[in-house]
């Protein structure tokens, strides 16, 4: 497992080639960096940008030991003076990023580094891949929520997430998505998401009868949720309902359903329970739900009251990966950018204004020159300075959440919807058009 003190080696190999390579030939003049996306994912209408201000902690205690360049030594690539360079390595840059949290959209930078070139340039693997773990997350975890329609919506999905880091990590973005609860116990405690859970079948599979698992559980955990698809849902929730009849001591709190025709299997047993008189007895479901199946359970009127979603979050199943890239855009005052065919950048330091309506709606996005000054919300904010976190830009967890779901809110709705919509409308600046013409102009010649 990756301890948090090899995170210097947690690069890949060109971006110490390149550092060693500006190290020798004495290239210390500050560079910009930009980190953004060119195309909306298949099947999101807009990215949920995270990860972006949390990786300030991890900026400001990078280091590299002795073991380190002892290990880096092994591959007879870098020279003894290029080593030492690396055991003062300290990051003394700047770092602008937007709000944990927020909707983002093509071409918009989730952030930007200003650095010696160098140091900037071995940041690239590592801050790429803490935003694009977190932000894919989060942007899938989203639209389960907005399908709930203000239902509870549980996480369960470590046991097929790729690896314990993004187990953990997860319920970061999962917090800032919207999701109330996780059944991962360590992430739980560290997020501070309600940590939650019912039994799996294999307990009820354990005792001779299925009813005696029930009363075994509830008074061990008075008030807990029980899972009745183990056999037969309507028939557990029938026993269920006769021992709680016999025993007024006896508390459920709800019922999980995780297989079968979920939507019928709720009607049906909300109605035994209803007939019975526990019209406080909850239904959860899950098993394999991901925003399509909720949607479509609600649509059809299934009497759901929470939902546990797993694999389809864990791993983003339907768009898993966000094509981030990580761009010079700036070396020593003049402005760069890629130019091959499909690949095209905006050079230079950039802001994001982001516009509303009278009602607080969201209406566009204009990517502009960093010291440009147009009307709306600027989302690029300073996070670190001279290579130290800035008191207060990364503020609180519960504060970031929130402030997610005032950014998230503040779209239109049809952007909240889960069927896809073209993204809001991004507007490049006359003067940063201008100056990307001017600076291919000036590589192409």
């Amino acid at each position: 497992m990756i301890q948090e003190q090899d995170l210097p080696l947690l690069v890949d190999f060109y971006e110490l080639a390149m550092a060693q390579a500006y190290w020798s030939e004495g290239m210390q003049e500050r560079a910009v960096f930009s980190l953004f996306f060119r195309d909306m994912p298949e099947h999101r209408n807009f990215v949920l940008a995270c990860g972006q201000r949390n990786i300030c902690e991890m900026l400001e205690n990078l280091r590299f030991t002795d073991e380190h360049t002892a290990r880096l030594r092994e591959l007879n690539r870098f020279r003894e003076g290029f080593l030492e360079w690396l055991r003062g390595f300290r990051f003394s840059g700047t770092v602008r990023a937007v709000p944990e949290g927020t909707p983002v959209f093509p071409q918009e930078p989730l952030l930007e580094i200003e650095a010696p070139i160098a140091e900037a340039q071995l940041l690239e693997s590592l801050v790429m891949n803490y935003v694009h773990l977190e932000s894919v997350l989060a942007s899938k975890a989203v639209r389960v929520v907005l399908a709930a329609q203000g239902r509870s919506v549980a996480d369960f999905g470590l046991r097929r997430m790729h690896g314990v880091d993004a187990g953990h990590r997860s319920a970061r973005a999962y917090r800032l998505a919207g999701l109330s609860a996780t059944s991962n116990v360590l992430a739980g405690l560290d997020f501070g998401l309600e940590v939650t859970g019912t039994m799996a079948h294999s307990f009820l599979q354990a005792y001779p009868r299925e009813l005696e698992a029930f009363k075994v559980y509830a008074r061990l955990y008075p008030g807990t949720t029980l899972l009745v698809d183990t056999y037969d849902s309507r028939r557990a929730v029938r026993r269920i309902v006769e021992w709680l009849k016999s025993d007024p001591d006896a508390r459920v709190g709800a019922i999980r359903l995780d297989s079968g025709d979920l939507g019928a299997e709720a009607k049906d047993c909300r109605k035994i329970l209803d007939d019975a008189g526990y019209q406080d007895i909850k239904i959860v479901a899950s098993g394999g739900l991901d925003e399509y199946g909720i949607a479509r359970l609600l649509e059809d009127g299934a009497p759901i009251d929470a939902f546990g979603v797993g694999t389809s979050i864990g791993v983003a199943v339907d768009s898993p990966s966000l094509e981030l890239a990580y761009k010079l855009t700036q070396y020593a005052g003049e402005p760069k950018m890629k130019s091959s065919s499909g690949k095209v950048s905006y050079p230079g330091p950039k802001q994001v204004f982001r516009q509303f309506d009278s009602c607080g709606q969201a209406t566009g996005d204009i990517v502009a020159l960093c010291h440009e000054q147009f009307e709306g919300q600027p989302l690029l904010e300073v996070v670190m300075e001279d290579g130290r976190t800035v008191e207060g830009a990364v503020s609180p967890l519960d504060q970031q959440v929130r402030q997610a779901g005032a950014l998230l809110k503040a779209l239109p709705e049809r952007l909240r919807a889960i069927e896809p919509y073209e993204p809001l409308t991004v507007t490049i600046s006359e003067k940063l058009e201008q100056l990307q013409a001017e600076t291919l102009a000036r590589v192409s010649a």
